[in-house]
């Protein structure tokens, strides 16, 4: 298989999603400017490489999506989420959030999520199309997560947790609100066994990208938390 090359600065033009590899990837090179990451997004392709190699595009077959209304609660998160012990906002503290989730972990070596990507996506969110879900414990992130909505799908990019199920209950009020406000799906790009403990789903791509709709269909930031059904 022959990778289309990708120049910087051009016109932001992918391949046919056919042209993928049997693991997902598309393309290699170009840029991570507003219009190409939305240009990408938009056709189901997410950028992901480490510090060492170009930038990779990827669409992978099939995809792994959470439906929020299928989001599944453990009883324990359940009785978290109904004491209110953590205060949940909205594209708060962007910038703060994607550092926290590009910090070093446990057993990793190194972050995909790159000073270029982290000024990518910061971007993107002062245009509106990249969001945070901050969970606040007192006046301290606790956790949070961060993504990208086009259309009616919220494309889930990376998350972080520095307190017990603060990440899930981010998780859990951004799928509570994007039902609310008619989301198909949180794209999780790639299945993982916690995700599929939170009710993750494997759906041919082609079906994923007829979720993501027009961009007639978009809404753009800043978003801000509106009322939400009560937690179960």
């Amino acid at each position: 298989m022959t990778l289309a090359l990708l120049a910087p600065d051009a016109a932001p033009v992918f391949p046919p999603l056919s042209q993928a590899s049997p693991e997902g990837l598309l393309a290699v090179g170009g840029d991570l400017s507003p219009r190409r990451l939305k240009a990408a997004y938009r056709r189901g392709i997410f950028p992901w490489y480490s510090e060492d190699q170009p930038i990779l595009w990827w669409a992978p077959d099939p995809r792994a999506v959470l439906f929020p209304e299928r989001l599944h609660l453990s009883r324990s998160l359940r009785r978290t989420l109904r004491r209110g012990r953590f205060r949940v906002t909205l594209d708060r503290a962007f910038g703060e959030v994607i550092r926290r989730c590009a910090a070093p972990r446990p057993g990793q070596a190194g972050t995909w999520i790159t000073p270029a990507m982290q000024a990518a996506y910061a971007a993107l969110h002062r245009e509106g199309y990249a969001h945070s879900v901050e969970v606040w414990e007192d006046d301290r992130l606790a956790g949070g997560l961060y993504g990208v909505a086009l259309g009616r799908v919220f494309f889930g990019e990376s998350m972080f947790h520095q307190r017990p199920d603060a990440s899930k209950v981010a998780l859990a009020v951004l799928a509570r609100q994007l039902a609310a406000w008619g989301y198909r799906a949180i794209d999780c790009q790639l299945p993982s066994e916690h995700l599929s403990r939170l009710g993750a789903e494997l759906i041919p791509r082609a079906r994923f990208v007829r979720l993501i709709g027009p961009p007639a269909e978009d809404r753009p930031g800043p978003w801000r938390l509106e009322a939400a059904p009560a937690a179960p």
